[in-house]
C-alpha cells in the first residue's frame, strides 16, 4: 500500500488542536508531523488538507442497522455507506433484529453478516433475555462490544424486568459491559392508559409521547440499574439518557475511575419538546424527547464529565411506520449521517469545544470499550480518520439520506461544517460526494 500524505491540517486529538501532517501507510498512521517533526521519507500521494480539521473516526456505540429480518427498513450496507459518508468509522449494532442476537448461534451468523456487508468497522452486542445468562460466560470477550440489556421495553420486544432475572444479567456479565436501555415499564403503561383517554379519533397527540415515557419513568429504572451494578460490581453503561432527572447517578470522575457511565444521544442534544409541533413523529423515540431544560441539562452534562459518550441510536423506519401518534408511531430515527456535523453545529454555538466532542465521539468510546488501536490520532493506530472543512452555509434535504429508509430529522436544517474525507483502515471510503464500496470494514477488538 502506497505511501499518503495528509497534508497541513488542523489535527484534533487528545484534548488539544495542532497545525500539522499525517501519514498513512498499510492501513495504520504511519507519522503524525505535528511540533515542527520532519517527514522521514516521500509519499506517494498528497492530500491538501489546507483548512480542514482532522480527526480520528467518528466511533458511534450505539446503532441499529435493522439487519437481520428488516431490511425493508434499513441493512448493514446502506447504513453503513451512510456512516461512512457521516464520519463514522466504526459502529456497534444493536442486538433487536429478526432474529434476535440472543443464542450463540444469530451472534456468530451477524457478525459473519457484519464482515461480508459493512462498509466501516463493526462489532455487535449479545441481547439479554430473561433466561440466556448462562450464555455470557461462552462469548468471546475480544469480539463482542457488550450485553444488550432492555429495562424498558422498545422495538423488538426484548423486555428484561424481573428482579431475579436482572440479578442473573448482571452477576453473569463479569467484564462484558451492560449496555442499559433504562425506562420503568409500570409508569410507562400507567401514563400511557391516562394519554390513551386524551385520543382523538383512536390517535394520541405524539407530543404526549413525552409523558408517557417521563424522566420519571428514566430515573426509577436508572436507580435500579445503578444500585444492581453497584451491588454485583458490573460494569454498567446506560445508554440515551434524556432528562436531568437521571444525571444525579452518573459521577464526573475521570472515565478511567468509573465502573458506570452514561451515553447521550444526538436526538436528545439536539431536539425539544417543542419541536414536536413541526417534527410529530419524526423525533419519537424511546426514552422520549424531552424539555428543552432537559436537552440543556444534557448538554452542561457532556463538559461537567457526567456523560462519558455521545452516540446516534441510528434506528430507520419507514415514513409509513411513522403513522398513528403517541401510542401507535415507531419510534426511532435515522441520525448517522449527519451526527457529526450537527455536533461541530453545537461546538459553533459554544456548546462544548471541538476538542471535548473529539473526546466524547472518539476516544472514550474507545476507551470505554477497550477497542485495540482506534480513537486515537497516535502512530502504530488503525487510520481512522475524517476531514471536516468549515465553510459556506448548506441545508440538509432528504434527497441527500444514504440510509435506506429516505428521510432524515435534520431536514432543513442549516449546517456550516461538511464532511470531506472519511478514511476506514488507511482506505478513503468517501471523498465528499460519493462511497467507495470496494472494501469493506474490520470487525473490532476489545483488550479485556
Amino acid at each position: 500500500m502506497s505511501r499518503i500524505l495528509i497534508h497541513n491540517a488542523f489535527i484534533v486529538n487528545e484534548g488539544s488542536t495542532k497545525q500539522g501532517s499525517l501519514v498513512m501507510e498499510e492501513g495504520r498512521i504511519a507519522e503524525v508531523l505535528t511540533d515542527g517533526k520532519p517527514l522521514s521519507a516521500p509519499c506517494d500521494e498528497v492530500i491538501d488538507a489546507t483548512g480542514c480539521y482532522l480527526l480520528p473516526g467518528i466511533i458511534d456505540d450505539h446503532v441499529h442497522f435493522r439487519d437481520p429480518g428488516f431490511t425493508q427498513k434499513a441493512d448493514m450496507l446502506t447504513e453503513s455507506r451512510a456512516a461512512a459518508a457521516g464520519g463514522v468509522t466504526s459502529i456497534m449494532d444493536m442486538p433487536n433484529t429478526n432474529p434476535q442476537t440472543t443464542t450463540l448461534e444469530a451472534l456468530e451468523e451477524k457478525m459473519k453478516m457484519l464482515d461480508e456487508r459493512c462498509l466501516v468497522n463493526h462489532s455487535c452486542y449479545f441481547g439479554a433475555t430473561d433466561s440466556n445468562y448462562r450464555l455470557f460466560q461462552e462469548l468471546d470477550k475480544r469480539r463482542v462490544c457488550g450485553i444488550k440489556l432492555f429495562m424498558g421495553s422498545s422495538t423488538g420486544n426484548m423486555l428484561v424486568s424481573g428482579m431475579r432475572q436482572l440479578i442473573h444479567v448482571f452477576t453473569a456479565a463479569g467484564d462484558l459491559l451492560i449496555a442499559a436501555h433504562c425506562e420503568d415499564q409500570a409508569i410507562i403503561a400507567k401514563n400511557a392508559a391516562l394519554a390513551e383517554k386524551q385520543a382523538v379519533n383512536g390517535v394520541v397527540n405524539v407530543a404526549t409521547h413525552s409523558f408517557i415515557r417521563s424522566a420519571k419513568a428514566c430515573e426509577a429504572s436508572v436507580r435500579l440499574a445503578t444500585e444492581l451494578a453497584q451491588d454485583t460490581g458490573a460494569r454498567l453503561h446506560v445508554l440515551h439518557v434524556s432528562s436531568n432527572r437521571e444525571l444525579k447517578y452518573f459521577s464526573t470522575d475521570p472515565l478511567e475511575e468509573k465502573r458506570i457511565t452514561a451515553e447521550a444521544c444526538i436526538g436528545h442534544l439536539w431536539f425539544q419538546q417543542s419541536d414536536y409541533n413541526r417534527q410529530g413523529a419524526l423525533i419519537k423515540v424511546n426514552p422520549a424527547i424531552k424539555s428543552k431544560s432537559d436537552r440543556d441539562h444534557l448538554r452542561a452534562a457532556l463538559t461537567e464529565g457526567r456523560i462519558d459518550v455521545i452516540g446516534t441510536d441510528h434506528a430507520p423506519h419507514l415514513l409509513s411506520d411513522k403513522e398513528g401518534g403517541a401510542l401507535k408511531a415507531a419510534s426511532g430515527m435515522p441520525m448517522i449521517q449527519f451526527s457529526l456535523v450537527a455536533m461541530l453545529e453545537l461546538v459553533n454555538q459554544g456548546v462544548l469545544p471541538i476538542e471535548l466532542m473529539v473526546e466524547k465521539m472518539c476516544h472514550n468510546p474507545a476507551k470505554l470499550f477497550h477497542i485495540a488501536q482506534r480513537g486515537f490520532i497516535r502512530e502504530g493506530y488503525k487510520a481512522d480518520l475524517v476531514l471536516v472543512r468549515k465553510g459556506e452555509p448548506w441545508t440538509v434535504s432528504n434527497e441527500q439520506v444514504l440510509s435506506k429508509c429516505g428521510w432524515t430529522p435534520l431536514a432543513g436544517t442549516q449546517f456550516s461544517w461538511r464532511v470531506e474525507k472519511t478514511f476506514v483502515n488507511g482506505h478513503q471510503v468517501f471523498d465528499g460526494k460519493q462511497v467507495d464500496e470496494s472494501q469493506r470494514g474490520e470487525a473490532l477488538l476489545f483488550e479485556r
